[in-house]
């Protein structure tokens, strides 16, 4: 009677122990999964901010955020700087002007240290979705009305692949011949913190794995540690010398921008 008694406590603390040691590895397999809102990782992006960016903006700080404004004139010729002005020269051959002028403006950006993915991709909109590093306001594929680019705006840019939009608010859409085209030249960084380039991989190659929103994961001449960067399309748009900077989504959360 006394063995068969210690068979089954023997037993029972042998289930015990499987229920305790259960619920353990359960808990301990909950604590490892990543959550959708826990970024994986991030980058800081404010050595390579303050490094690259040209005189003309002003950069500050302010917690885990930076700021950066600028005028939005261009540092390069345009035909559509006044006559008088020393960087004016003619519109290409085959090309056309606007009505707008390159006019000055109060440009303020403020974008995460950090940036991080986010859960929900958000659409870019018309207007300032990132500054390139002169400062000037980088736009999307898009135009007024939301529908995109098409030939006879495509024939009103610069060599900067820009044009003024109403109020004089010069900003580039494409790649060009001041910023980045066919290399791998750091551009800018846009709304969402994360950086620009061009066409061309850090290695001279073009990247043949970017996302749907044009950009991938990877190390760049700015950043020895992975981060996620977009690239310009490598597609000739509408069969010109142009190359769009930005279409579809951000990859993160945007910060502001005023003006």
């Amino acid at each position: 009677m006394t063995k068969l008694k210690l068979s089954i406590l023997g037993l029972s603390l042998l289930a015990t122990s499987l229920i305790l040691s259960s619920c353990n590895n359960e808990d301990e397999s909950k604590t490892v999964i990543p959550t959708p809102d826990t970024p994986t990782t991030s980058v800081s992006i404010l050595n390579t901010v303050q490094a690259k960016y040209k005189s003309m903006v002003t950069i500050s700080t302010s917690g885990s955020s930076i700021t950066l404004k600028s005028n939005g004139t261009p540092d390069h010729v345009s035909p559509y700087w006044d006559a008088s002005n020393p960087l004016y020269e003619a519109q290409m051959a085959g090309s056309t002007v606007n009505p707008g002028m390159i006019g000055t403006q109060n440009y303020v950006m403020t974008i995460s240290t950090n940036p991080t993915e986010a859960i929900t991709k958000e659409a870019t909109t018309l207007g300032p979705i990132g500054m390139a590093l002169n400062g000037v306001p980088i736009y999307n594929d898009r135009e007024g009305g939301n529908v995109p680019v098409d030939a006879g705006v495509l024939g009103s840019f610069d060599r900067a692949g820009a044009h003024p939009g109403p109020g004089n608010t010069y900003h580039y859409h494409c790649t060009g011949d001041f910023t980045g085209n066919d290399d791998s030249n750091l551009i800018g960084f846009l709304r969402d913190g994360f950086p620009i380039y061009a066409r061309k991989d850090n290695d001279g190659s073009y990247p043949t794995n970017l996302d749907a929103n044009g950009g991938h994961v990877g190390t760049t001449a700015d950043f020895s540690t992975a981060i996620y960067h977009y690239h310009a399309s490598n597609t000739a748009y509408l069969g010109s010398r142009f190359y769009i900077l930005k279409a579809g989504s951000y990859h993160g959360a945007k910060g502001t921008f005023t003006q």
